[in-house]
Order: structure tokens, then sequence, then C-alpha cells
């Protein structure tokens, strides 16, 4: 960049820095030069220009007011050039360029302004050079980086050899796909995903304490925002230089981004046609067997996985991804696949049936830490072949969907809960509500307007199997208020203790939704 030090530093133009003292001023770019000789310039200096004069302002103006004058423009500095009237510097113009930190230069006898002017437009033709240079270089290491399939992390460690800066690369959906020079926090990570969902997203985020952080959006295949390129240090840290390195960046990035959605859509089908395919029963077992393979599963032994979010706002995108990683973490070849309410995974299992619910469990806490979900289930199937994947993915997509809507156990087999407690949990709520509200309604009508605990009466009754003595004694009544207490509960509900078919009404009821 043009900066007085730069110009100095050419010997043919005969200048002497006269204050050393101001070494930053002196390195600070400056805009262009400016001839002047008017006794009050200020109006017509741009700020960051270099002004050049030869005192013919001297005799009408004092050096104070001259000065003065260029501070108030915003002046990058001044240039004295001598002359056979002044051949030396007016001593008080020195003390007061210092006092006004206005760094000065001394220009010899000889030399015109206008070999100054050459040489500023040849430093500035050097610079436009070198950065197109530098831009055409980088462009071209980006597009090579990005056709080697480097990805996020290879246009970073691009960037690395322009600028020393801490980078990070966040997608909306919060995954961290890059950082270099820095290690994020998931705090971090959240605010940047959090930003891109805005509308229109900011320019800075505040990821930082001190103060907030450069955000280069990055597009998608459909000119939505899908990532962005942070910078985890203030924007008054960074030079013209680096935004522009970054900026270029960014733009790289999205066609990044754009391959990755492409080839996410197509595997996204590919394991939608293949979980179809499984779905269809044993008469496709060849094709599931080959499409498995292309995923690393080989035939054999095989465990089946439906895992869901117990949260709804968690995407079961995410759950796939991190359910990948950390079957690849374990070294397990892996097909997932994510479906309208839970996320199927089936992989070749080596080990006992015993270690798989252990190994369930694990991969549960794992995926609830990496998807900052608060609750993840997993249902289990018993270990099949192909033949049999249908079967077990069937079963294991049942009790995902019971333990998600269960406060229990994270996971589980079909042989865990084949209970009625898996039918109710398989109905929708709205149903099981309304069978609830016609066999209780009236019990609970009744409780409601004359204070009675008849509902909880029939609970300790049937939780005690039906033994009066023993129910009377937990309810501390007589047996014959008990038996009072249970026919005002057969009036009102139509139901019959002593009838099995009633009983089991009245007992699903009472596991269905309770009033509060």
């Amino acid at each position: 960049m043009l900066t007085i030090s730069r110009l100095v530093a050419d010997p043919a133009l005969g200048l002497r820095i006269v204050t050393p003292e101001l070494a930053e001023r002196l390195s600070a770019e400056i805009r262009w030069l400016h001839t002047t000789e008017l006794p009050d310039p200020s109006r017509y200096i741009r700020p960051g220009e270099l002004v050049l004069t030869n005192g013919l302002w001297y005799p009408r103006v004092s050096a104070e007011q001259f000065v003065d004058a260029l501070v108030r423009a915003g002046a990058a500095g001044l240039v004295f050039g001598l002359t056979a009237q002044t051949p030396a510097l007016p001593e008080e113009l020195v003390a007061l360029c210092i006092a006004r930190d206005l760094p000065l230069v001394e220009l010899c006898i000889g030399v015109p302004f206008a070999a100054l002017t050459r040489a500023a437009a040849r430093i500035q033709n050097e610079v436009l050079q070198a950065e197109l240079t530098a831009t055409v270089r980088r462009g071209n290491a980006l597009a090579t980086a990005l056709s080697r399939g480097s990805g996020a992390v290879g246009v970073l460690e691009i960037l690395r050899g322009d600028t020393e800066l801490p980078l990070l690369v966040v997608d909306r959906r919060g995954r961290c796909l890059a950082a270099i020079g820095c290690a994020p926090t998931a705090e971090q990570i959240r605010l940047a995903a959090a930003a891109l969902n805005r509308t229109p997203p900011p320019l800075e985020v505040d990821l930082l304490v001190a103060a907030p952080s450069p955000l280069y959006l990055v597009e998608g295949a459909m000119g939505e925002i899908d990532a962005g390129l942070y910078c985890l240090e203030p924007a008054a840290a960074m030079t013209a230089a680096d935004r522009e390195a970054l900026d270029q960046a960014a733009r790289f990035l999205s066609l990044e981004v754009t391959k990755q959605q492409a080839v996410q859509a197509i595997e996204a089908r590919f394991a939608a046609e293949l979980l179809e395919m499984i779905l269809s029963g044993p008469g496709r077992t060849g094709e599931v067997s080959q499409r498995l393979r292309a995923y690393g599963v080989p035939d054999g032994s095989l465990a089946v996985f439906a895992l869901a979010p117990a949260d709804e706002d968690v995407p079961l995108d995410d759950i796939a991804d991190a359910a990948g990683a950390i079957f690849a973490a374990h070294g397990i070849p892996v097909f997932t696949a994510a479906g309208s309410r839970d996320v199927v995974a089936v992989c070749p299992w080596e080990r006992t049936a015993a270690e798989l619910p252990i190994f369930a469990g694990e991969l549960s806490a794992d995926i609830v830490r990496r998807a900052s979900a608060r609750r993840i289930v997993i249902g289990l199937g018993e270990l099949a072949a192909v033949a049999g994947l249908r079967e077990q993915l069937v079963r294991a997509r049942e009790v995902c969907q019971v333990l998600r809507a269960q406060d229990g156990p994270d996971t589980a087999t079909f042989a865990d809960i084949a209970t009625h407690r898996m039918l109710l949990g398989l109905l929708d709520p709205q149903v099981l509500n309304r069978f609830t509200d016609q066999v209780l309604g009236a019990v609970r009508a009744h409780d409601a307007r004359a204070r009675t605990e008849l509902e909880h009466t029939l609970r300790v009754f049937l939780a005690n199997d039906g033994r009066w003595g023993v129910t009377a004694a937990a309810l501390h009544v007589h047996v014959n208020t008990l038996r009072n207490r249970m026919a005002r509960i057969a009036e009102l509900t139509g139901r019959d203790v002593d009838r099995l078919a009633d009983v089991v009404d009245l007992f699903l009821a009472l596991t269905g939704p309770q009033r509060g």
C-alpha cells in the first residue's frame, strides 16, 4: 500500500523523515498526494491525503495556523519542499508537527513535486497488480482445492497462506463445517447458526467479548443463506487485503455448499429407496443386500436401530449426521436414513446380542451431546440376516415411538415393552384421550363436583389386584365404605369390577392421560 515510509524509501526522491518518533503514522496508508500553497487548505484536503508544499503561505499565516488546518482536514502528513528562498525547515514547524501528531518529511532542493506524484502512481500500480495477482492465485488455489474434494477445510487452509486470522465456517443447522486458528465453543457455534437464520442476517455477530465478529455470507443452490464464514477477530483487526480474501473465499464456499447440497439430496434419495426395499419384505433381499454393501455393510448378522429425539424441534437430519459420525468413530460401517418420524440405522454386529443394548445406551448419550438434544430414544430390533430385516425394522420403529411418548428408559427392545403400554404408546394421543373421557368422564366430573375420591379409590383397588381388604386398609376406610364407592363407580361408568372385560376398560383408561 502507499505509505510515507514507502515514498521515503525511494532514494531518487531525496526525502528525509523529520519526525521519526511518529513511526506508526509514517507506515499508515495514504489516499493520495495534494499540493497546496493556500494559507488555509482544509476545505480542499481529503482525509488521508499527504500534503505537499513549498511554504509560500508562510509570510501570510503562521506555521501553527497552517498545521492546524491540516490536522482539521485529517491530512496523513506534510512534505515540505525546500527551495532557494527557504533552504531550511522553519524550526517552529517541526515542533508543531510533533505536538499535533502530524508526520513531517523534508524534500531536498531540485526535486519537483511531480516526481513524488509519479512515484506514488508507480507504487499504487504495483499494489493493484500485487492484489490482482494475489486474487487470481488464490482463486486458482481455491478452485483446485474444491475440485480435489478438500471442502470447507481446504478453503480455510488456502486462506491461511494469506492471513493468520482465526476463521470459522458454520451452517444454518449449527454444524461446524471447518475451523482454523481457533477452537470455537458450543455457544459460539450456536450464536453463529442463530445469526444465519435471522432475516436478514447481520453483518457482525457477538461471538467475542471484546467486539463483534465479521460475518461473510455463504449462499446455497437456491440463493438462500446456508452458511457463514466468521472471523473470530474484531473487524478493526482486519486489513483491506484480509477482507478481500474472506469475501472471495465466501464465494467459493458457496460452490462447496451447493455441491454438498446436491450430494446430500442424492444420498437421501438413495437411502429412501433402500428403506422402501427393506420394508417391502424378503422378496427384494438381493437388491437390499447389494445396496447395503454400497454403504460398506456386509451380509451377515445385522443390528437395526430406530432413533428419534424427544424434542420435536431437533431435525432428524442432525440425528442422522451425529449417528453416522459416532458409528464411524467406532469403526462400524452403517446405513442411515432419516424418515418422517425417526432415523433408521443398520450395521453389521459381530459382538454378542447382550452388548447391543449397552452400545445403544452409549449411542443415545453421544447423540444428545453432538446434536444438542434433550433426550434421544432408540428402539432396537433383534439381530437378523438381510431377509429378516423388515420384521426387526418394524419392531424397532414401534419401540422407538413408544419410548418417545413415555418418560421411561431411553433404549429398549420389542421384548422389553411388548405389553399393553406399547399398544397405548402407538395410539394417537387424541384417540386415547377420547377413550379415557368416555370411560372415566363421569367419575371425574363427580369427584370435581362432590369433592370425592372415586378415581383414586379405583386406582388403588386395581393396583392391589382387586383385593378388598388390602385396598380398604390402604385407603384407611371400612370394607363396606369401599364397596359403596365401587358400586357408585359402577353406576357412573357402566362397568362392573367383577367382569374381566370391564376391568380391562377401566385399567386402560387409568393408564392413559391423567387430568391435572
